[in-house]
């Protein structure tokens, strides 16, 4: 078994996801009040952040029903028990506000091509607007990846909310064909036909704004290995959905893999996903709901050594779902804070080759007692996004060693101004500018105080169970 040394091997750039599920509320909401569901979800949100979670999958279209307010499709059931009944006020605005406030990512998590039952609500209005794109299989209906105006109306539904919301990602669901379609063309032309819809997708987003992260969740085997098959249950043979290559041809920026096995069903394919990552962001999905009692009844050992593996291999990981990590099923959480133990930033997307923005400048810290309160002056963006982040480390050694994932001690900031705590310590501070692609500008650091070097300061003695309201 491997072992990991998590103090000394956690690295400064990592995905740590999860999926926050809508659909019949099984992760959230719990309740049909609008007051509730605020106070749940930034419940479920502050024990992501108090676990170093940076990414958030927030589902966003269910199936052809929305948890915001769109015109072409309806309000889904999930938040009033009335499909297409307002619950008055904008549920992914208030995630995406409530993630930002905490360092975090919020990417629009959308189910592509399941539309639902035949005859709810949003499965009748597409096929109302447009006859014939709507295939029946069963009493399910699903948008037909053989048709063009499949690609066109994501398209255009991706770039609303783009557009509309300030959205780190766009994440992709069942971007494939479903498993029950009788394909009665070759593979190579339904690969054809998904790559397609992804092209449509790709170009509409990028469009709007070319820093929001494109990504979607394939099958988690991508196809049969030379030594190890597949079962016959793959992303790229079985359900048309050409993964890597949308990695390697740029129309991707990461791919989340639903990687829901475990031995040689899982190391082998997590391997050929890394030597197929084309230098973009790889983080399987790991299936902490085996875990549950109900599921497999997994050990806790199976997901944690699948975590310590994708980390050896430098991959992310993100969780399904969300309301089995919060529980802490079988000591997941637990398990989760200790092995993240410090925050980590999203990888940069350098294929997109931006200059990194220019640094901060005047840093001035004010000690106190217990706290010291630094603020900076803007520093430059040189991307053409819309605005910088601010990530702050600390160290007791000066200068601060800003590649050390030990010392970063806030994520994502977006003002210029923060409070830390410092427990009676002399601490020195580095702040650097992050743009919107992730890429990072050199420090600007508080003025040295000629002490001298000691080892590096364990900050869950100072940051482990603060208050989120001293870092806002």
């Amino acid at each position: 078994m491997l072992s990991l040394n998590a103090s000394a091997q956690t690295p400064k750039h990592e995905v740590r996801a999860v999926w926050l599920t809508t659909i019949g509320g099984i992760d959230w909401p719990r309740s049909h009040s609008a007051y509730q569901q605020r106070q749940e979800l930034t419940a479920i949100l502050d024990q992501l952040c108090q676990a170093n979670i940076n990414t958030v999958m927030f589902q966003a279209r269910v199936r052809a029903s929305v948890v915001f307010p769109y015109a072409d499709e309806p309000w889904d059931i999930c938040l009033t028990g009335n499909p297409g009944q307002s619950p008055g006020y904008d549920p992914l605005q208030f995630c995406i506000d409530e993630c930002h406030k905490r360092g975090m990512q919020c990417h629009a998590w959308i189910v592509t091509i399941p539309v639902g039952k035949w005859n709810t609500n949003g499965c009748k209005l597409i096929r109302q607007k447009y006859p014939n794109l709507i295939r029946k299989i069963g009493d399910e209906g699903y948008m037909n990846p053989e048709m063009s105006q499949t690609g066109d109306y994501l398209a255009r539904f991706c770039a609303e909310v783009t557009r509309r919301y300030d959205v780190d990602g766009i994440h992709l669901d069942y971007i494939r064909y479903p498993e029950t379609w009788k394909l009665k063309i070759s593979r190579d032309q339904g690969r054809r036909n998904i790559t397609d819809i992804v092209r449509k997708i790709n170009r509409a987003v990028k469009a709007v704004k070319p820093w929001v992260m494109l990504s979607c969740s394939p099958i988690g085997k991508f196809d049969d290995l030379a030594r190890y098959k597949s079962s016959g249950w793959n992303a790229y043979t079985t359900v048309c959905q050409d993964a890597q290559g949308w990695l390697r041809d740029g129309l991707m920026d990461a791919l989340f893999p639903m990687m829901y096995f475990q031995g040689n069903h899982f190391y082998p394919f997590a391997v050929d996903w890394r030597q197929h990552s084309y230098g973009r962001i790889v983080a399987p999905g790991l299936a902490i709901y085996m875990l549950h009692p109900r599921e497999k009844n997994w050990p806790l050992e199976t997901v944690t050594r699948e975590m310590s593996v994708l980390r050896e291999l430098g991959l992310g990981c993100t969780f399904f779902r969300s309301k089995f990590f919060t529980d802490n099923t079988k000591g997941i959480y637990t398990f989760t804070q200790d092995f993240n133990l410090y925050p980590a930033l999203i990888p940069p997307m350098t294929w997109a080759q931006k200059p990194a923005p220019l640094p901060a400048a005047n840093l001035n810290v004010h000690r106190g007692m217990s706290f010291d309160q630094l603020s900076w002056s803007t520093a430059r963006d040189r991307s053409g996004a819309d605005y910088l982040l601010y990530n702050i480390y600390a160290s007791e050694q000066w200068p601060v060693d800003v590649s050390d994932a030990r010392n970063l001690v806030i994520a994502r900031c977006r003002q210029q101004s923060v409070t830390i705590p410092n427990k009676g310590r002399s601490l020195h501070y580095a702040v650097t500018a992050t743009d919107r692609y992730g890429n990072e500008s050199a420090p600007v650091m508080s003025a040295g105080m000629g002490v001298k070097r000691t080892k590096p300061i364990d900050f869950r003695q100072l940051i482990m169970g603060h208050s989120l309201k001293k870092y806002k």
